[in-house]
């Protein structure tokens, strides 16, 4: 996705308790992309040792904690507490933009709601983050797997180009979502699409992100298929399903 306006106010509000700090620079380095990320809300109970982590990167990231007690054992009232902030923002309508930083499915509605009014949701978790809440979200990072392919990369040094080595595989489905937005695409007398088109068609059909992936561009994930064919005219890229 290009740049957004970096002007624009963006608010990243965290699941303490379903997200991990080591993590947080990751969504904060997706989140430019949108604008500036002013509001940086961090939620759970502070008494649980198990958020220390996160306690001690209040000052050194601007995190505003949230404190929640657990009102009910094995509960957490993060998830509303969460929910009710958001839905503030979102009517105040100084929000140009939310990130969501939880693997947790309970956040599907929002990121939906949010995204009912216009504004874009990136998600952020892990794997196992349910499919409900990836789907809802204008595009999901899986932080960890973003995380590992950084690694990789950096261990493999300079010249090496198997960047994405600890990425997750490119699945059939994924490669079906990007076939029909180049067909759905207009398209050339030799059957190429521009890229920005048909990165928009796919983003209709799903949240997916090519850092899931170990690519720092959509183009670069497509160029890596079989499948697909690229070229570059004038600066812009183009593509062809190939088989």
């Amino acid at each position: 996705m290009a740049n957004g306006n970096p002007e624009a106010n963006i608010a990243l509000l965290i699941d303490a308790d379903n997200a991990s700090p080591d993590t947080l620079d990751t969504a904060l380095t997706v989140l430019a992309e949108l604008g500036t990320v002013n509001i940086r809300r961090v939620y759970g109970n502070w008494a649980k040792t198990a958020l220390k982590g996160w306690a001690t990167m209040t000052h050194s990231r601007a995190l505003d904690p949230q404190q929640q007690f657990d009102v009910t054992k094995g509960k957490s009232a993060t998830d509303m507490k969460m929910t009710i902030d958001a839905m503030d923002l979102l009517m105040r309508g100084h929000i140009q933009g939310f990130g969501i930083m939880s693997s947790d499915s309970d956040f599907m509605p929002l990121a939906m709601r949010i995204r009912q009014e216009g504004l874009p949701v990136y998600g952020f978790g892990t794997a196992k983050t349910p499919e409900s809440f990836r789907q809802a979200c204008t595009r999901f990072i899986d932080v960890s797997a973003v995380k590992e392919a950084a690694e990789a990369a950096e261990a493999a040094g300079p010249g090496e180009t198997d960047k994405a080595a600890k990425a997750p595989p490119v699945d059939a489905a994924l490669v079906e979502i990007l076939g029909q937005a180049v067909r759905a695409s207009k398209r050339d007398e030799r059957g190429f699409a521009s890229l920005s088109e048909v990165g928009q068609r796919a983003s209709a059909r799903s949240s997916f992100d090519a850092r899931n992936y170990g690519f720092a561009r959509l183009g670069d994930l497509i160029a890596s298929l079989s499948n697909f064919t690229t070229e570059k005219r004038d600066g812009a890229i183009y593509v062809k399903r190939v088989r």
